[in-house]
This record gives C-alpha cells, structure tokens and sequence, in this order.
C-alpha cells in the first residue's frame, strides 16, 4: 500500500528523532512523518525519575538485546537496553546529563568529522539546554532539555566529594563547564521534578503542529531507492506493510543497533554479510555495524556503618510513600535519579584528559535493579572511558523482526585490563580516606581479598556490566574513509537524500554518559539538513592540567 508522499521520514523517535522531528517541522513548510516501533511513553515508570531502572527491564518498552558471548567476559552475554518508546533510550536512561570532554570532538576532528570540534559543537549544547540554575559561557539557559542538580540530601554524597580531595583530585565546579576532571556534583535530565526524555522536551512540544505527525508501532523494514537515491521506507504496522515515499530525505535515527541493522536490510553495508542474507547490494559500504564501541563498569561497594543510606527507603511500603508524594507533589526522592556527585580522573601519568568516570549512590545496588541492596551500604560505578576494543552489528536473517547479533568484543585489548586494575586500585584509595572513616564498613565487592592483577582481572571477567552506551557503528567520517559510513554533513557516503542522525554516527565515543551528545548531534545536525548558517564558533577555554604528562593527579 502506497501512501501520500511527505518532505521528511524519521525512523525512530529517541533521543535525535525527537530532537529532529521538532527542529525539521517547526517553520510549518515541511511535512515530516515520525516511524516509532514503540508505543507512549505515558508511564509512571518512565516519568518518576527514581523508577529508572524499571523500564529499561520491560519488554514493552525495551528491545531486549543481549550480546552473543563475550569471550573476555566468562563467555556471559550482557543486556544491551535500547529505548522502544516515545523518547527511545532517552525515556528508560539513567538521566544523567554529561556532556563529554572537550578533547573528544577534537578527537572527532582527527577522525575525520571536519567542523565538530569542540568551539563548533558547544553552541548546540547550548542552544539544546534549559539549566535551572541558568545559563553561562557554557550551559544554556533557554533551550528544551531541562537540566538540573539533585537533591544532595544524604550526607554521603560529601563523604565522596571530600574523600576525592583528601585523594589529591581537584573538585570541580561543573563537570559540563570549563573543567571536566575532578569530583563534583552531576547533573540530570529532570525538569519540575519529572524525566525530561527527548520526547518530553521536543517530541510533545511540536505535536501540536499540523505538519508533523507520528505513527507509532511502526516498524521500518527498508529503505527504497530508485538507483542511488533515497525515495521512501517502508515499515510494517499493524500486520501490514506500508510505503510511504519522500520529497527530500529519509533520516534514520534508530541508534547504533537499529540503524546498522536496517542499512543492511536495505541493501547497504559489507557485501558478503548482506550476500550470505540474499539481500541484493545497493551500495556496499563495509563501515556498517563495525567499530561498535562502549562504556563498560563495575560496582565498587562499600557497606555503611550508619543506617543513613537509600537501603531505608526499600522496604514497600517507603517505596509506596515515596511514589505517593512524587504523584501528588513531583518532589521528594521520586524526582531524583540519586546519581548526584562523581567524579573523572585519568588513570595514569601520560593521560592528557580523564579516562575513568565514577557514579556514586547512597546504596549498594545494581544499576538495573535486578539485584535489589539487602543491607546499608554505598557504591561507586566505575569504569574506563575510551577502550581500544571494537565490536560489531551484524544480520541474523534478511529479516526485520529478527533481533540482530551483536559483539562488542569488550576486553580485547591489553590496555583494557591495565584501566580497569586501575579502576579497582584508585577507587578503594578513594574510599580509604578521612572523609569516610565513620561510615566504612567491609568492602562488599570486589572484597579485600582481591589485590593481585590476576584476581581482579578474574573478577573484571565475572562482574563488569555494560553502561548502556552503545555507540559509533555507523562511524562519521572522510569520505575517502572506506570505515566511514556518513560525511561531517550525516549523509550517507555514496547515496542521496539519505542521512543518519543518532548515536551510531559518533567517530569514537566520548567521556561519558551519551545522551546529551546524542541530543547535541541532533541540534548540529538539523542545521545541515535544512541548510542553514551553522550557529557561531565558540571561544569559550576548557582546562587540561598542565602537568599530565608527569601525575597522574
């Protein structure tokens, strides 16, 4: 079935499709059609920012990805979260708002991403961002994503901002400013005390307009070319398929599992995978679904000699009044992620910028909930930033309703193992000091025990977990670069009217959590698309201390 032709088709409503809807449909001249295999996001569990770890385990709202066997990992094979909702993995994340470090979109330039270095994506930043304590050289004041600091109630968050500086780390005013590294406060996509998804901030927002409009579980199968040039997708919905063709582009913006997947159901990607599917090559570009990168982890737990941390609030019944008086007031512990200080470090001397990145929480708990705290305790979530190891995306079948395989091949490289000892060795220095001797009790996890580089590489193996960032499968790049799938402008390389906007497209990941990079593409992004003056370069100055080559602190 045929449908009427419209300027702009988005394939997926996350955190960039959101971001794009609004930006490509706001001046009311171009029509633009939404395709989101999920459903609303209307859910306490996705609003009440405390119950963040509660979507993210639900079938209804996500993918289910798991990894195949990760041979450096025990052979286990870890959850891979992806958002399928309104607002995609921006309304089922952790809610925290980190920008990265300035050096990375340098980096980004080295790679080959021309004009995404730092002073030309820090307008974007701030064009995206609505901070509530108000905008400066760096944050913005007046965008749609709402951004704020926690409730720094529990006295434990101190402990850990005080421990880092009795550690010799510098503390920093803000983390997303002038200076990334040290410990300081985080902060988190929350706005009057509920989730500020993607879909919150710019999806809801825009609905409103008579050019735009979503259509939800809808599920894109292809993309349809006339020889080179993108002319429509068509997606499954409803038990049928449908084709709906395109005056301008098709934008695909279905994260960096989902976009490498449909490039190759549509004929683009290494031409003996898509062979070995019957999938006729229309393009073969071997970048697709390579260099898959991520964030990996562990819980440093500590148990807490005082009953003061969030284990308190576990029993039914607080967890019932907690949720009582977020629904009535949008206040209290319901409206925080409780992620509320951390820090970044650099893990050696000869490290130029932070290259370990700690959460901390008042409990001892796993991320995802599914092993709940059983008695008082605290936790920093710790990992490397920037891992040589590179994984993959590749079919399963021709099929789009058959999940894709996935290998992020964590733990393949040997610097991979010499950040993480270090991972384990700098974090139990940090919680060695002053500043927490009246809470500390045993070390839960890794426990004393483990000290050589064998037991905490056979730890590594048994108990990292992913942080959820997949990212870079779809890599930005040189033309020239047979790895690189899109140009610095998100088009993809050697096809018309065809772009890709979301995490995929990164060149290399960056220091830290995704989204607010993921958002910032998105801004960049609708600018090349509707072909307007970019926004000004910044000026603004980022710090590098100026003795790395020599400390490590």
């Amino acid at each position: 079935m045929s449908e009427a032709t419209v300027d702009y088709v988005i394939v997926g409503a996350g955190s960039a499709g959101c971001v794009l809807a609004d930006r490509l449909s706001e001046d009311g001249r171009d029509s633009v059609l939404l395709l989101e295999y999920g459903g609303s996001d209307r859910s306490l569990w996705i609003q009440m920012p405390t119950a963040l770890s509660v979507p993210m385990n639900m079938p209804r709202y996500d993918w289910r990805y798991f990894t195949q066997s990760e041979p450096n990992l025990n052979g286990r094979r870890l959850h891979t979260p992806r958002g399928k909702v309104l607002g995609g993995s921006s309304s089922i994340n952790g809610l925290v708002y980190v920008r990265g470090n300035p050096l990375d979109y340098e980096r980004w330039v080295a790679e080959g991403a021309s004009g995404w270095g730092y002073h030309d994506v820090l307008p974007y930043f701030r064009r995206a961002e609505k901070r509530a304590a108000g905008a400066d050289d760096y944050r913005g004041g007046d965008g749609k994503l709402e951004t704020r600091r926690g409730l720094l109630t529990n006295p434990l968050h101190e402990a850990w901002l005080e421990a880092g500086r009795e550690a010799g780390y510098p503390r920093t005013a803000d983390m997303n400013g002038f200076q990334q590294e040290g410990f300081g406060y985080m902060d988190m996509t929350v706005g009057g005390g509920r989730r500020c998804s993607a879909a919150n901030a710019y999806l809801r927002p825009a609905l409103r307009r008579r050019n735009l409009e979503v259509r939800t579980h809808a599920l894109a199968t292809r993309i349809l070319f006339e020889g080179r040039r993108a002319v429509g997708v068509r997606y499954w919905r409803g038990g049928q398929l449908f084709d709906v063709r395109v005056r301008r582009e098709v934008i695909v913006c279905a994260g960096s599992i989902n976009s490498p997947q449909l490039l190759k159901l549509s004929g683009i990607g290494p031409s003996q995978e898509l062979g070995e599917h019957g999938i006729a090559v229309v393009h073969e570009l071997p970048g697709v679904g390579e260099n898959l990168q991520d964030h990996l982890e562990f819980y440093f737990q500590v148990a807490c000699r005082e009953p003061i941390t969030l284990y308190s609030e576990m029993s039914t019944l607080r967890r019932a009044l907690i949720g009582v008086n977020w629904l009535l007031t949008h206040k209290g512990l319901g409206a925080t992620n409780h992620f509320e200080t951390g820090g970044f470090i650099r893990s050696r001397a000869g490290v130029r910028y932070p290259d370990i990145q700690f959460h901390f929480l008042p409990m001892a708990v796993s991320y995802d909930g599914s092993s709940l705290a059983h008695e008082h305790g605290f936790q920093a979530h710790v990992g490397p930033l920037r891992s040589l190891s590179q994984g993959w995306v590749r079919l399963a079948s021709a099929q789009a309703l058959d999940k894709p395989l996935i290998l992020f091949n964590y733990m393949s490289r040997p610097e991979d193992w010499q950040e993480m000892r270090a991972c384990v060795r700098l974090t139990r220095e940090i919680f060695a000091q002053r500043a927490f001797e009246r809470y500390r009790g045993r070390e839960i996890q890794p426990g004393e025990a483990v000290q050589t580089d064998a037991q905490i590489d056979a730890f590594i193996r048994a108990k990292a977990e992913s942080a959820f960032h997949p990212s870079c499968s779809c890599r930005m790049g040189n033309a020239a670069d047979r790895r690189a799938v899109v140009d610095p402008a998100t088009r993809v390389i050697g096809l018309d009217a065809l772009r890709i906007v979301d995490s995929s497209i990164m060149p290399s990941i960056t220091t830290g959590n995704l989204n607010a990079p993921t958002i910032m593409l998105a801004e960049k992004a609708a600018d090349h698309i509707r072909g307007v003056t970019p926004l000004a370069r910044a000026s603004a100055p980022y710090y590098v201390a100026t003795d790395w080559e020599r400390a490590q602190r």
